[in-house]
Protein backbone atom coordinates (compact mmCIF):
# COMPACT_ATOMS: atom_id res chain seq x y z
CA UNK A 1 0.00 0.00 0.00
CA UNK A 2 2.87 2.42 1.00
CA UNK A 3 4.62 2.19 -2.64
CA UNK A 4 0.97 3.03 -4.44
CA UNK A 5 1.04 6.40 -2.43
CA UNK A 6 4.97 6.68 -3.23
CA UNK A 7 4.29 6.32 -7.16
CA UNK A 8 1.15 8.91 -6.65
CA UNK A 9 3.74 10.96 -5.13
CA UNK A 10 6.64 10.97 -7.34
CA UNK A 11 3.93 11.76 -9.92
CA UNK A 12 2.43 15.22 -8.48
CA UNK A 13 6.14 16.38 -7.97
CA UNK A 14 6.86 17.91 -11.08
CA UNK A 15 3.42 20.05 -10.67
CA UNK A 16 3.13 20.95 -6.95
CA UNK A 17 6.82 22.05 -5.86
CA UNK A 18 7.06 24.97 -3.65
CA UNK A 19 10.36 26.72 -3.59
CA UNK A 20 11.22 28.34 0.01
CA UNK A 21 14.40 30.16 1.54
CA UNK A 22 15.19 29.30 4.89
CA UNK A 23 18.81 30.99 6.59
CA UNK A 24 19.99 30.35 9.92
CA UNK A 25 22.30 31.72 12.31
CA UNK A 26 26.49 30.26 12.11
CA UNK A 27 26.77 27.70 15.27
CA UNK A 28 23.09 27.58 15.57
CA UNK A 29 21.18 24.28 15.91
CA UNK A 30 18.89 24.26 12.95
CA UNK A 31 15.05 22.90 12.85
CA UNK A 32 13.65 22.48 9.28
CA UNK A 33 10.87 21.71 9.19
CA UNK A 34 9.00 20.22 5.75
CA UNK A 35 5.64 20.25 6.27
CA UNK A 36 2.96 21.49 8.62
CA UNK A 37 0.84 18.34 8.69
CA UNK A 38 0.87 16.45 11.63
CA UNK A 39 3.43 13.45 12.47
CA UNK A 40 0.51 10.93 12.64
CA UNK A 41 -0.57 11.73 9.46
CA UNK A 42 2.60 10.94 7.80
CA UNK A 43 3.82 7.56 5.28
CA UNK A 44 7.00 8.59 4.83
CA UNK A 45 9.20 11.93 4.32
CA UNK A 46 12.22 12.11 2.13
CA UNK A 47 15.22 14.32 2.34
CA UNK A 48 17.52 14.92 -0.34
CA UNK A 49 20.31 17.44 0.39
CA UNK A 50 22.43 18.61 -2.10
CA UNK A 51 25.60 20.61 -0.70
CA UNK A 52 28.81 22.23 -1.94
CA UNK A 53 30.84 18.93 -1.36
CA UNK A 54 28.67 16.26 -1.49
CA UNK A 55 25.05 14.92 -1.61
CA UNK A 56 23.45 12.89 0.34
CA UNK A 57 19.33 11.50 1.75
CA UNK A 58 17.05 10.97 5.03
CA UNK A 59 14.25 8.90 5.51
CA UNK A 60 11.66 7.89 7.83
CA UNK A 61 8.65 5.94 6.99
CA UNK A 62 5.93 5.00 9.10
CA UNK A 63 7.00 1.07 8.20
CA UNK A 64 10.36 2.21 9.89
CA UNK A 65 12.09 1.81 7.07
CA UNK A 66 14.51 4.98 7.19
CA UNK A 67 17.73 6.13 5.66
CA UNK A 68 20.48 8.16 6.96
CA UNK A 69 23.88 8.62 4.38
CA UNK A 70 24.44 12.34 5.53
CA UNK A 71 26.79 10.83 8.49
CA UNK A 72 27.49 14.51 9.75
CA UNK A 73 24.78 14.67 12.57
CA UNK A 74 21.66 15.51 10.61
CA UNK A 75 18.75 13.47 11.36
CA UNK A 76 15.12 13.37 11.24
CA UNK A 77 14.00 14.40 14.81
CA UNK A 78 10.04 14.32 16.22
CA UNK A 79 8.25 16.96 17.73
CA UNK A 80 4.93 16.91 19.83
CA UNK A 81 3.31 17.10 16.49
CA UNK A 82 5.96 17.45 13.88
CA UNK A 83 9.21 16.12 12.28
CA UNK A 84 11.52 18.26 11.10
CA UNK A 85 15.00 18.04 9.96
CA UNK A 86 17.77 18.27 12.49
CA UNK A 87 20.97 20.24 11.64
CA UNK A 88 23.25 20.74 14.98
CA UNK A 89 25.44 23.41 14.72
CA UNK A 90 24.71 24.81 11.80
CA UNK A 91 28.04 26.22 9.40
CA UNK A 92 29.28 27.06 5.67
CA UNK A 93 29.28 23.17 5.37
CA UNK A 94 25.36 22.88 5.87
CA UNK A 95 24.38 25.36 2.72
CA UNK A 96 23.16 23.89 -0.10
CA UNK A 97 19.60 22.59 -1.41
CA UNK A 98 17.49 20.92 0.81
CA UNK A 99 14.38 19.01 -1.09
CA UNK A 100 11.54 17.44 0.89
CA UNK A 101 9.10 15.30 -0.15
CA UNK A 102 6.48 14.24 2.15
CA UNK A 103 3.24 12.22 1.92
CA UNK A 104 0.52 11.75 4.12
CA UNK A 105 -3.28 10.27 4.44
CA UNK A 106 -5.27 12.70 2.15
CA UNK A 107 -1.92 13.86 0.00
CA UNK A 108 1.11 14.78 -0.46
CA UNK A 109 3.56 18.01 -0.44
CA UNK A 110 7.20 18.66 -2.04
CA UNK A 111 9.39 21.73 -1.39
CA UNK A 112 12.79 23.23 -2.51
CA UNK A 113 14.09 24.89 0.56
CA UNK A 114 16.93 26.97 -0.19
CA UNK A 115 19.04 27.41 2.82
CA UNK A 116 21.91 29.73 3.60
CA UNK A 117 23.72 31.03 6.86
CA UNK A 118 23.88 34.21 8.76
CA UNK A 119 27.37 34.67 10.06
CA UNK A 120 28.87 37.88 11.75
CA UNK A 121 32.22 39.29 10.16
CA UNK A 122 35.43 39.75 12.07
CA UNK A 123 36.04 43.24 12.71
CA UNK A 124 39.48 45.49 12.44
CA UNK A 125 39.67 49.58 12.23
CA UNK A 126 43.44 51.33 11.84
CA UNK A 127 44.83 54.41 11.06
CA UNK A 128 47.69 54.46 8.24
CA UNK A 129 49.50 57.31 6.91
CA UNK A 130 49.29 58.29 3.28
CA UNK A 131 51.55 60.78 1.76
CA UNK A 132 51.07 63.33 4.46
CA UNK A 133 47.70 62.04 5.31
CA UNK A 134 45.98 60.18 7.69
CA UNK A 135 43.85 57.63 6.24
CA UNK A 136 41.34 55.60 8.34
CA UNK A 137 40.70 51.50 7.69
CA UNK A 138 37.84 49.61 8.91
CA UNK A 139 37.67 46.00 7.49
CA UNK A 140 34.38 43.88 8.35
CA UNK A 141 35.88 39.95 7.08
CA UNK A 142 33.90 36.84 6.30
CA UNK A 143 30.13 38.37 7.01
CA UNK A 144 27.18 36.52 5.66
CA UNK A 145 25.71 38.66 4.05
CA UNK A 146 27.78 41.66 3.52
CA UNK A 147 28.12 44.28 6.44
CA UNK A 148 27.39 47.80 6.27
CA UNK A 149 30.28 49.84 6.98
CA UNK A 150 29.41 53.85 7.54
CA UNK A 151 31.76 56.57 9.26
CA UNK A 152 30.74 59.35 12.39
CA UNK A 153 32.32 62.04 9.91
CA UNK A 154 31.95 62.99 6.28
CA UNK A 155 34.92 62.59 3.77
CA UNK A 156 36.09 61.28 1.37
CA UNK A 157 35.82 57.32 1.19
CA UNK A 158 35.78 54.32 -0.86
CA UNK A 159 34.58 50.63 0.08
CA UNK A 160 35.52 47.66 -1.66
CA UNK A 161 34.16 44.16 -1.16
CA UNK A 162 35.42 40.52 -1.71
CA UNK A 163 33.37 37.65 -2.19
CA UNK A 164 34.86 34.14 -1.09
CA UNK A 165 34.38 30.72 -2.45
CA UNK A 166 32.65 29.54 0.79
CA UNK A 167 30.34 32.30 0.14
CA UNK A 168 31.81 34.86 2.93
CA UNK A 169 32.09 38.48 2.19
CA UNK A 170 34.69 40.89 2.88
CA UNK A 171 33.67 44.52 3.14
CA UNK A 172 37.28 46.97 3.23
CA UNK A 173 36.01 51.02 4.02
CA UNK A 174 39.01 53.53 3.65
CA UNK A 175 38.13 57.12 4.94
CA UNK A 176 40.65 59.97 4.15
CA UNK A 177 40.53 62.07 7.86
CA UNK A 178 39.77 65.63 7.14
CA UNK A 179 42.52 67.82 8.67
CA UNK A 180 40.26 69.47 11.06
CA UNK A 181 39.06 66.29 12.58
CA UNK A 182 41.20 64.62 15.72
CA UNK A 183 41.23 60.89 14.70
CA UNK A 184 40.68 59.72 18.51
CA UNK A 185 37.36 61.47 18.11
CA UNK A 186 36.54 58.95 14.89
CA UNK A 187 34.87 56.18 14.81
CA UNK A 188 33.95 53.36 12.38
CA UNK A 189 30.35 51.85 12.82
CA UNK A 190 29.21 48.45 11.71
CA UNK A 191 25.63 47.13 10.82
CA UNK A 192 25.01 43.03 10.21
CA UNK A 193 22.10 41.23 10.35
CA UNK A 194 23.46 38.89 12.46
CA UNK A 195 23.83 41.73 15.36
CA UNK A 196 20.72 43.35 17.22
CA UNK A 197 22.87 46.64 17.32
CA UNK A 198 25.12 47.97 15.34
CA UNK A 199 28.84 48.59 16.76
CA UNK A 200 31.35 50.93 16.60
CA UNK A 201 35.09 50.46 16.75
CA UNK A 202 37.67 53.29 17.14
CA UNK A 203 40.95 53.09 14.47
CA UNK A 204 44.57 53.78 16.22
CA UNK A 205 47.25 53.31 14.48
CA UNK A 206 48.56 49.84 14.52
CA UNK A 207 52.42 50.96 15.88
CA UNK A 208 50.87 52.66 18.59
CA UNK A 209 50.96 50.21 21.09
CA UNK A 210 54.53 49.22 20.13
CA UNK A 211 55.80 52.64 20.20
CA UNK A 212 53.95 52.94 23.98
CA UNK A 213 56.17 49.93 25.11
CA UNK A 214 59.12 51.31 23.53
CA UNK A 215 58.57 55.18 25.62
CA UNK A 216 57.70 53.08 28.37
CA UNK A 217 61.38 50.91 28.07
CA UNK A 218 63.39 54.29 27.28
CA UNK A 219 61.66 55.83 30.41
CA UNK A 220 62.92 52.66 32.45
CA UNK A 221 66.38 52.85 30.90
CA UNK A 222 66.41 56.44 31.89
CA UNK A 223 65.64 56.16 35.78
CA UNK A 224 67.93 53.13 35.90
CA UNK A 225 70.92 55.63 34.52
CA UNK A 226 70.14 58.35 36.71
CA UNK A 227 70.05 55.89 39.44
CA UNK A 228 73.83 54.67 38.67
CA UNK A 229 74.61 58.01 38.38
CA UNK A 230 73.40 59.01 41.82
CA UNK A 231 75.31 55.55 43.24
CA UNK A 232 78.58 57.22 41.66
CA UNK A 233 78.58 60.21 43.01
CA UNK A 234 77.21 58.78 46.53
CA UNK A 235 80.19 56.50 46.10
CA UNK A 236 82.55 59.62 45.33
CA UNK A 237 81.66 61.88 48.18
CA UNK A 238 82.00 58.48 50.20
CA UNK A 239 85.32 58.24 48.96
CA UNK A 240 86.39 61.43 49.26
CA UNK A 241 85.46 61.75 52.85
CA UNK A 242 87.40 58.58 53.74
CA UNK A 243 90.41 59.96 52.33
CA UNK A 244 89.93 63.33 53.83
CA UNK A 245 89.28 61.43 57.22
CA UNK A 246 92.08 59.55 56.68
CA UNK A 247 94.38 62.39 56.08
CA UNK A 248 93.24 64.25 59.45
CA UNK A 249 93.94 61.25 61.14
CA UNK A 250 97.49 60.74 59.84
CA UNK A 251 97.99 64.51 60.17
CA UNK A 252 96.98 64.35 64.29
CA UNK A 253 99.13 61.56 64.98
CA UNK A 254 101.72 62.96 63.67
CA UNK A 255 101.80 66.45 65.43
CA UNK A 256 101.76 64.05 68.41
CA UNK A 257 104.45 62.53 67.74
CA UNK A 258 106.22 65.23 67.42
CA UNK A 259 104.84 67.19 70.56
Amino acid sequence: MTWIYILIFFFTLLFFAVNRKEVFNLGSDARLICSNRTQTKAIFVIWDIELKHKTCKISFSNEGQNINTCDDGKSIQNSTDQSFLHIPNFSASDVGAYRCESAYTGGNENYKIAVGVTAPPAVSAWLERRDKKIVAVCRAERGNPAANISWSVIGNHSVTQQNDRDGFVTVKSELEVPEYIDPENLTCIVQHQFWKREKTFIPKFRGQAFFRLNKTFFQLKFVIYLFILCLIHLFSIFFILVVFNFCLNHHAIQSFKIT
